[in-house]
Order: C-alpha cells, then structure tokens, then sequence
C-alpha cells in the first residue's frame, strides 16, 4: 500500500492536525493534544503535529512543556517558515515577546510572503508599544492579504495610538465591514471609538462583540467604561487628571517646589475621578443588566469604597466637631483609601493587582493602627503625623500604581 494513501501516512496525518486545529479554534484543546498525540505515536517526526500540540498545550497552560514541542517542530524543520511561526505564537501567549518576536522574524526571514506572519510581527510590536511598526507591519501584511479583518483591526489600533483619529475611525469600520460576523472586529471598533468617537457607537459596538462572543472580558470592562463615561459627572471629572500633570512636570519638582501643589491637584482630581467611578458602578450595578456587566471584585471595591466614603466623612465630621485633629486627619485618610482600592480593582495584570492590593492594605492598617494607639498617646501631635503621611500615600497611589504596572504589568493586544 503507498504511503500517501495511507490512513496512518501523511495524509492520514495532515488530516488529524486539521482535526486538531478545528479543535483548537473552538476551544477545546485537551481534545486536540489527544489527537496529536496519537498522530506522534505514528510519526514522531511530523513537524505540523509537534507545532500544533505546543498550541494545544500553550493553551492549557502547560507552558514549559509547549515550548519544549515548539522547539523540537523547529529543531526537524529550521528551514521551513511555519514551525518559526507557530513557535513565535507559543512564545508570545507564553509572556515572552522578546522571544516571540525573533521567531516571528525567522519565520519572515524564510518567506515573507505569509500574511499571518505579519500579523504575529504586528501584535507584537502593539504589545511593545511600538506604534509605527505595529501599523507599518499591518499594511505589510494586508498588502498581501487585503481582507484579513485582524490585519485590518491592528492598523487601527496602531492608528489610534499614533493620534490618527479620522484613520484610525475609517479603519475600525472597514474591519467591520470586512467581517461583520468577527467579534474582535467590534472590540477595535468600540476602542477606537471610545477614544475618538462617542461613549454610545463604543457601548453599541461593545455589545455586538458581547453578542458574538459573550466571553470576550475586555469587551465587557470595556462596554462598563463606556456607560460610565455617558455620565456627564464621569465624563467632566475623568478629564481632569490628564489635563494637569506630565512627566516634565515631574522631572521640574525638586528645582520648584511650588509645583508640589500642582501634584496635590493632581492627586485630588484621581480621588474626585475614582469617587465618581465608584458612584457611577454602584449605581449602574442596581440595574439587572448592566449588574452582570462587573466583574465580582469591581463591585465589591465599589461597594467597599462607599462604606469607605461613609466612614471616613463621619469621622472627619466629628473630629471638626470635636476640635480633635487626629480623629478629623483619620477621616481624610480614610477617604483616601478609595484611591488605592480602584488602582487596584482596575489593574489588568494579576500580580500588579496583588502589589497594589497589598498597598492598599498596608495603608488601612497603618490608619487603624494609629487611631487605635491614640488614646495611650500623649497630647497627639505625633500620632496626628501617621494617618496624615498615610492619607498622602493613599492619594498619590496614581504614582504607585504607574511604576507597578510598568514594572509587573503586561497589555495584551491579542485582538
């Protein structure tokens, strides 16, 4: 019997990886390392098999043990394009673009006629930040492919980033139209629409991409921010944080001390915009729809931060009716907490979510312990110091929170 015609031949296992890659792309990726599996048995040197597995496991979370698969595709084919390629996918979903990115350009290296090679590069480079490129290697790839909807979706974020607004608007509703079944194709959409159009095209677009595909979680947060910001409150107050600081303001600090004052605005304008977001979620969370819109733990900082609220306006009430300076500085630290609790809430990576939880925390307790300790402290000047540093440290979180995103925090662009 000829090999080619086979069932256990090659095309017998063309057709398994096809099986396999069906599988992947709904989702099922335990069904899909089974058939791989099982296609090694037969030919453990099958290049697609050991690419494909390492997706399958990637998918997982199997981590170590997919790029060990994605190595050995590449380690039998180094000089074909497509185990570089699907190496540059493990790597990236792996949180090592760095790595990712050099396979990609490996595989580019030996065909650059590939337009989902160029959508990889792509990705990679929006993950970097890397906004000419991103949108450089976008048109690269939709040169060769000009109805590719994903292509279509990073030209537009690139687009976004770089402050093309008109272009970055056209592009969203050409991906769109290129594939009005995508979801992700409404995602960029509302995102770009969010920055540069209307709060109700981005929350109509959002909802699109939730009906196709209701487990799309940056739809969702998304579609939340955007209900939020048709509240004229939200709206004014959100714009007043970016309006009032940069890093030059930052680097001029020490030769002027004045502009501490400008950092104190600053500061207050984050607490202003996070009390107005807290509001604005306990409000919409009453309605039965827009309740399963939030995530579990956005609600309950939400929620935490009006018992916040509460509290610390009643202590800072009595310690002005009282004449009592520790108990009145106690209440303003307390309602500075709601800071760090959203700076937390909202952080995307689970380790920066983790630091900044811990900060908050830390924060709390320095608050109940001082106020705790004061009635065996004399006179209360220094006591009175302790929630008043932590009050200061709880409103400049928006700089804690900045240096531990950048430092433990990962964007995804994987639309």
């Amino acid at each position: 019997m000829s090999t080619a015609h086979s069932p256990t031949g090659e095309a017998g296992l063309d057709a398994v990886a096809e099986r396999a890659r069906t599988l992947l792309q709904l989702g099922r990726p335990e069904a899909a390392e089974r058939e791989l599996r099982g296609a090694l048995v037969r030919d453990p040197l099958h290049v697609v098999s050991h690419s494909l597995l390492a997706l399958a496991l990637i998918s997982r979370g199997a981590v170590d043990e997919a790029i060990a698969e994605a190595g050995e595709a590449v380690r039998l084919a180094p000089d074909r394009w497509y185990p570089h390629y699907m190496a540059g996918q493990v790597l990236y979903y792996a949180e090592r673009p760095d790595e990712a990115l050099r396979a990609a350009q490996a595989a580019l290296a030996i065909d650059h006629g590939q337009a989902q090679i160029w959508e990889l590069l792509a990705r990679l480079h929006g993950e970097r930040e890397e906004w000419p490129l991103m949108a450089e290697t976008a048109r690269r790839g939709l040169a060769l492919d000009p109805h590719d909807s994903r292509l279509v979706s990073f030209l537009a974020v690139a687009l976004g980033e770089l402050g093309d607004r008109e272009q970055a608007l056209a592009v969203a509703v050409d991906a769109v139209r290129l594939d009005p079944e995508d979801p992700l194709a409404h995602l960029v959409h509302g995102r770009v629409s969010l920055a540069f159009g209307s709060a109700r095209d981005a929350a109509r677009a959002f909802r699109e991409a939730l009906r196709l595909n209701p487990g799309l979680d940056q739809a969702r947060e998304l579609l939340v921010v955007a209900l939020k910001r048709r509240n004229p409150l939200y709206r004014a107050v959100s714009r007043l944080p970016g309006t009032l600081g940069s890093r030059r303001v930052l680097a001029l600090l020490p030769m002027a001390p004045p502009l501490i004052a400008v950092f104190v605005v600053i500061a207050v304008a984050h607490w202003a915009m996070w009390v107005a977001e807290s509001l604005v979620t306990l409000r919409l969370a009453r309605g039965t729809y827009t309740r399963l819109l939030f995530r579990r733990g956005e609600l309950r900082s939400a929620v935490l931060c009006g018992a916040v609220l509460a509290g610390g306006t009643a202590l800072l009430v009595l310690g002005l009716a009282l004449s009592h300076p520790l108990t009145g500085v106690a209440g303003a630290a307390l309602l500075a907490l709601v800071t760090p609790i959203q700076e937390a809430a909202y952080t995307a990576s689970p380790l920066a979510r983790k630091i900044l939880t811990g900060w908050a925390g830390a924060l709390a307790l320095v608050i109940a312990a001082s106020s705790a300790l004061s009635a065996l402290w004399p006179a209360g000047r220094i006591p009175a110091s302790i929630p008043l540093l932590a009050m200061w440290a709880g409103l400049g979180t928006i700089w804690v929170a900045v240096a531990v995103r950048r430092l433990f925090g990962r964007v995804s662009y994987d639309l």
